[in-house]
């Protein structure tokens, strides 16, 4: 069965850290830009960051930006979202999508991606 699978979300107070993992089942993630959305109750799915095939292209929003990392491991067939100093607002499910290109972009048009993972929340709460 091929599909992504989310894991690593959880309760963390503000300023608290957690990665979350994206790994791969049934088909190999190289050649695959990546990634990392999020949604709120009440909100719409926004882009959080992405990560280029090679490694190398790692756009993030402008919301998570010097808190959040994204980074892969080709060998483990994954893809992390490191996130630093979290935030109540930072609440939310997050997913992985996989995108058959080499290049990503912040688009969490749901019909762009070959594949998304279920997603895991994240709850940051004191």
């Amino acid at each position: 069965q091929l599909q992504l699978v989310e894991s690593g979300g959880g309760l963390v107070q503000p300023g608290g850290s957690l990665r979350l993992s994206c790994t791969a089942s049934g088909f190999n993630l190289d050649s695959y830009a990546i990634g990392w959305f999020r949604q709120a109750p009440g909100k719409e799915r926004e882009g959080v960051s992405c990560i280029s095939s090679g490694g190398r292209f790692t756009p993030v929003a402008d919301s998570v930006k010097g808190r959040f990392t994204i980074s892969r491991d080709y060998a483990k067939n994954t893809v992390y979202l490191q996130m630093n100093s979290l935030k109540p607002e930072d609440t939310a499910v997050y997913y992985c999508a996989a995108e058959s290109q080499i290049l990503c972009v912040l688009s969490a048009e749901r019909d762009r991606y070959d594949y998304w993972g279920q997603g895991t929340q994240v709850t940051v709460s004191s």
